[in-house]
């Protein structure tokens, strides 16, 4: 691995515990940096235990910032909130986290002379695409207060490429599900309702489209895009099946052996976007390959969910 200590803002979370556990697992030196907001959680970092230093704040304290970056010679930013229905309830706390939060971190990048940022992104800033896929100069335009919350985090951090020479470089991704995903997400709030004899919900008539990426292969491409990526440049990180909602929620049901009677049609969400697709050439060209296909990732993940349930069980008791 090219970088040998690496400062992981938001590493508590479902990502950025991932990326920390296979950090850690190849000998990489790490500092985890995590408010430990609801999403955040340690028992995520329980894998690598010992094998990292965790320091709890906030990636807006820019007094914590200029004490934690300088010495490291990779920040990844996978701090943020993240959840859409949120977003559209409240939406302070997305533009305080995903906007101020990046322009804090990167001056502190700057002052500190970090050798490589990556700013982790998301293919919601590009709004909804009926045919086709974006490519990375696809312009921006976001739909939710969280897409619009990212949108300008990533010109934040474009801006200080520019302007300043910061060395960062930012993915945009699909989709992600895995193991350790906070259960208000799509697919684990499915898992964890069907597991408990729930009836599930779904948005109006099921037909928007998402590409669905493995954790892994997610965290395999912001290391290639640190590694390995431009300056200033944004990098596409596509997933290995576009599905609407409703093919979802079928192969949700057979993995658990439930039928169609435990699903709720209820109202679609403000401003739902119809279709995400990304175009991955960019970081193709670097040699990046998705390892785990829908099928066994989806297999991997319902498992996960079935065998782990003290992990979750705590945690479906809380707002969604």
């Amino acid at each position: 691995m090219k970088y040998r200590h690496v400062l992981v803002t938001g590493g508590a979370g479902f990502i950025g515990s991932h990326y920390v556990r296979t950090l850690a697992a190849a000998g990489v030196r790490v500092t985890v940096l995590d408010k430990l907001t609801y999403a955040g959680n340690r028992a995520n970092l329980a894998p690598a235990r010992g094998r990292f230093t965790f320091v709890r704040g906030d990636v807006c304290d820019a007094g914590l910032l200029a004490d934690v970056v300088p010495g490291h010679d990779l920040v990844v930013n996978f701090a943020a909130e993240s959840h859409v229905d949120r977003s559209i309830a409240a939406s302070g706390d997305f533009v305080r986290t995903n906007v101020l939060g990046v322009q804090t971190l990167m001056q502190a990048c700057l002052e500190a002379g970090t050798p490589r940022v990556v700013q982790v992104s998301t293919d919601e800033v590009y709004g909804s695409i009926d045919v086709g896929s974006w490519t990375e100069t696809a312009p921006l335009l976001p739909r939710s207060p969280y897409a619009a919350a990212k949108a300008s985090g990533d010109l934040i951090a474009r801006a200080y490429a520019i302007t300043h020479g910061l060395p960062v470089v930012i993915t945009r991704c699909g989709n992600n599900y895995g193991p350790y995903q906070y259960p208000e997400k799509l697919i684990p709030f499915f898992v964890t309702n069907l597991l408990q004899g729930l009836k599930v919900p779904l948005y109006g008539d099921g037909g928007n489209v998402r590409d669905w990426v493995f954790v892994s292969d997610h965290c395999a491409g912001i290391q290639l895009a640190a590694e390995r990526g431009e300056p200033g440049e944004v990098y596409h990180i596509a997933g290995t099946a576009e599905l609407t909602n409703a093919e979802l929620t079928g192969r949700l049901l057979a993995a658990l052996g439930r039928g169609w009677d435990v699903v709720e049609h209820v109202e679609d969400r403000k401003g739902h976007d119809r279709r995400y697709s990304l175009d991955d050439s960019r970081l193709r060209a670097l040699g990046y390959v998705p390892r785990v296909s829908f099928e066994e990732g989806l297999d991997t993940t319902v498992r996960w969910y079935t065998d782990h349930p003290s992990w979750w069980k705590p945690l479906t008791g809380r707002p969604r």
